[in-house]
């Protein structure tokens, strides 16, 4: 996210922001597009997005839209279409723009009560 200048406090330091509580948890994904794909790791997962490792040789560009398939355990597999909304060199940041109906459910009840909390953080 990008910083505008006035929307640092007095001392210099930035503001918090709220977002959607994240959880940690480690899986494989796979990033799709046009053809390509990219498997890698999740680092953390909210109501809104995913955290995943960047792959190495990955060429995007934020506001990309790309598929992500997500495993969990051996039962629960979350295939949803995402945007970047970030980037830095070891992660890239999502945000969803598609849940198919029938992932809905299962993805609200992993993230549990993690999708109904928030959680202050500020840009570094």
């Amino acid at each position: 996210m990008a910083t505008i200048e006035g929307d640092k406090s007095v001392d210099g330091s930035l503001p918090e922001r709220a977002r959607p509580a994240r959880m940690r948890i480690q899986t494989t994904a796979l990033m799709s597009r046009d053809g390509a794909s990219h498997p890698t790791e999740l680092v953390d997962i909210s109501a809104t997005g995913v955290l995943l490792r960047r792959p190495p040789h990955w060429q995007g560009a934020e506001g990309q839209g790309w598929v992500l398939d997500m495993i969990f355990g051996h039962d629960l597999h979350i295939h949803l279409e995402a945007k970047v909304a970030r980037i830095s060199r070891e992660h890239i940041g999502f945000a969803y723009t598609r849940i198919p109906e029938d992932k809905q459910v299962p993805l609200w009840n992993l993230l549990g009560g993690y999708a109904d909390i928030l959680e202050l953080w500020h840009d570094d």
